[in-house]
């Protein structure tokens, strides 16, 4: 089975989702279709297994990555970094995150799921914020968590387009955005 969904991940992320077909997996894994249809009944199935591991994966990041941090110890710029670097790892070693999550005919199960993930992460990035905004309402908290990871996404889609020292200045200039659009609001500018 994980022969199976590695050829997944490799067809979904080169083609996207519309255009992977259970045939180019089973041809990517090496093996027959019929052997493909005894672990996965279609395509949607692959999807959602893979899409479910991956989901999985990047909540261990979050764990791991957004935890509460202190402002007087912690410059902005360092959490920055160091989010970012974590996240457009896993997307990098993970290409077919992007592809299942932000692709246009996405199955409904993997859609519900990567709206919780999202939820999940904007309210990690508010717990992340908050102690740098401590006069800030939650409204506005919300918000900027929700800008933050707005910027973010836009950010991946031009990394992963890129590679090398390309991918890289992109990676620079996505923490460059974050900061310059944080530090007014945080008073830290």
């Amino acid at each position: 089975m994980v022969q199976l969904l590695e050829a997944a991940a490799r067809v979904f992320a080169t083609t996207g989702y519309t255009a992977a077909s259970t045939n180019a997996i089973a041809r990517e894994a090496g093996v027959s279709p019929g052997t493909l249809y005894q672990f996965f009944p279609n395509k949607e199935a692959i999807a959602i297994e893979l899409g479910s591991r991956l989901m999985h994966e990047m909540r261990q990041s979050y764990d791991e990555v957004l935890t509460p941090i202190t402002p007087d110890t912690t410059p902005l710029e360092e959490v920055i970094a160091g989010t970012v670097d974590r996240f457009i790892e896993f997307n990098c070693r993970h290409p077919a995150f992007f592809a299942l999550m932000h692709g246009p005919d996405i199955p409904g199960r993997i859609a519900e799921e990567h709206d919780a993930l999202h939820t999940t992460l904007v309210a990690r990035v508010e717990t992340i914020l908050a102690p740098f905004t401590p006069d800030a309402p939650p409204a506005a908290v919300t918000r900027t968590a929700q800008m933050c990871v707005g910027i973010y996404k836009a950010g991946l889609e031009l990394i992963l387009a890129h590679e090398g020292d390309e991918r890289e200045a992109y990676v620079q200039e996505l923490k460059g955005a974050l900061v310059r659009y944080l530090e007014p609001l945080m008073g830290t500018s």
